[in-house]
């Protein structure tokens, strides 16, 4: 099933900037996101310059490539100085027709974390997605990892029964 898709728009906080993903960000992006640490919870490895170019050319389109998905990436820019800080995304999908679920996943550079900005990029994302008809929210997370169930609870979402791939799913309206 192939269907139309929001695309993702330029939002903004008091102290940051989201900007909706290019294939350009790979080139600041990619010693932000180079230390392995940030694999602990999700496995895999840094990736090398081409391959978040390769990865952000096929995110930046906006769908999967059968049209069943909807991929909205922004890149987490600190308003102050421009800094690239880390990534928010919402995987888009339509479980029934009248029913539009967003997968949420969001990434802090190491030397950024603490900050709070996931949690303030996340619910910026949120809010924003609601505004464009997204019904239910849901983030799948290691139940090891506290920095990102603190970011889901303050979503309001809840932990379920079901785990997918050692992650607990997380969802609400």
């Amino acid at each position: 099933m192939s269907a139309s898709w929001i695309a993702a728009a330029p939002l903004v906080t008091s102290r940051l900037r989201l900007e909706p993903l290019r294939v350009e960000h790979a080139r600041e992006a990619v010693s932000v996101f180079d230390d392995a640490r940030l694999h602990t919870w999700t496995g895999g490895a840094p990736s090398k310059l081409a391959e978040l170019e390769a990865r952000y050319v096929r995110q930046s389109a906006g769908r999967s490539p059968d049209g069943t998905q909807g991929w909205l990436n922004w890149m987490l820019r600190r308003a102050s100085d421009g800094q690239l800080v880390g990534t928010v995304q919402a995987t888009l999908h339509r479980p029934a027709t009248d029913h539009l679920e967003a997968a949420l996943a969001w990434v802090i550079g190491v030397d950024h974390q603490g900050n709070g900005y996931a949690r303030e990029g996340v619910l910026t994302m949120a809010h924003w997605l609601r505004t464009q008809g997204v019904d239910e929210l849901v983030a799948y997370i290691h139940p090891g990892h506290h920095a990102s169930i603190a970011v889901a609870r303050a979503l309001g979402l809840t932990a379920s029964d079901v785990v997918v791939d050692g992650e607990v799913r997380w969802s609400g309206a």
